[in-house]
């Protein structure tokens, strides 16, 4: 059947009016209206909950607004004050720092432990999986009460065993803010280093399993099967959780809130973009500036998700 006889047959026929084209789509939704029916909560939901908050966040972001009075019409000043604001570009600062410097061995420790499991060098490969993923279903504020606690500054089992092997112990949330971030940085990777590694798994265990049998039959080592078999057909699941690394990134709100608060710590060092949005708009209830600061990371996300696509995704076609 060729692409005419398709269009004429649901109706779309280009030679047809706008009228006429209407009228037998029309028809055909009343055709079928019984599977519209059943797949209309989703869309229902999602304009609701999804399309709605969205469209009505932007209109908000050119607006001053409480929650409480009347709107007030203000136009681009909300992004005017947010390119100002050295608050704003201090939480943007904190967010890429901690972003990038814990992205980087968190995804490189996942791949390799994934190649290690899929590599059947060691046993009980479920078990170790399960360990390394448990992280990943415990509660985030959970996890930061614990880390809260490790790295106490009197009390905490960091800075105990550091006494112990004579070192000096380090003031963790004090002192000119240096420690906030690395403290954030090692939660951060301990929690998601499971989810990328069972991904990077995934992905190993869909590469034929001949291709590393006969790798190992010409005497190639393990460090040349890794970067001449695995990470070029790997390269797509790498991509993906470049992709996801950079939503995660952007948007880490749990570990620094619970960590630092909204105050975002001693000289705001672990102040990321989410807290700063949050409390914008629910501390100092500045619900159209925070609307500003959502749409700015919602571009942010997008343009590195771009490059990484970029630099990353043509390459692997």
């Amino acid at each position: 059947m060729n692409t005419v006889q398709t269009s004429k047959k649901i109706g779309y026929n280009t030679k047809l009016s706008f009228k006429e084209r209407l009228k037998n789509l029309m028809k055909e939704i009343n055709r079928n209206r019984v599977a519209y029916i059943y797949i209309s909560p989703f869309y229902i939901l999602f304009l609701l909950f999804g399309a709605f908050p969205i469209i009505y966040a932007f209109f908000i972001s050119f607006n001053q607004w409480d929650g409480l009075d009347k709107m007030r019409f203000i136009g681009l000043e909300n992004y005017g004050r947010l390119l100002s604001d050295p608050t704003f570009w201090k939480s943007v600062y904190n967010t890429l720092y901690i972003g990038i410097i814990a992205h980087v061995p968190m995804l490189l420790g996942a791949l390799i432990l994934a190649f290690v499991i899929n590599s059947g060098v060691i046993r009980f490969k479920d078990v170790f999986r399960t360990i390394y993923f448990l992280p990943v279903v415990t509660s985030s504020v959970a996890v930061s009460i614990v880390f809260l606690t490790i790295f106490g500054v009197r009390a905490g089992l960091v800075n105990y065993v550091l006494k112990i092997i004579g070192l000096t112990p380090i003031d963790w949330w004090g002192g000119f803010g240096f420690w906030v971030k690395p403290a954030i940085i090692i939660l951060f990777i301990w929690k998601w280093l499971g989810w990328n590694m069972v991904i990077y798994l995934a992905g190993l265990q869909g590469i034929p399993r001949e291709l590393y049998e006969s790798a190992d039959i010409d005497g190639a080592s393990m460090p040349k099967i890794f970067m001449h078999i695995t990470l070029p057909l790997l390269k797509p699941v790498i991509l993906f959780t470049l992709i996801n690394s950079t939503i995660g990134a952007l948007t880490i709100f749990d570990e620094p809130y619970m960590m630092v608060g909204t105050i975002g710590g001693t000289n705001l060092s672990g102040l990321t973009l989410m807290v700063y949005l949050y409390r914008e708009a629910f501390e100092y209830v500045h619900f159209g500036y925070a609307s500003s600061i959502a749409y700015v990371i919602s571009i942010f996300i997008v343009l590195i998700s771009v490059i990484n696509i970029r630099f990353f995704g043509k390459k692997n076609t």
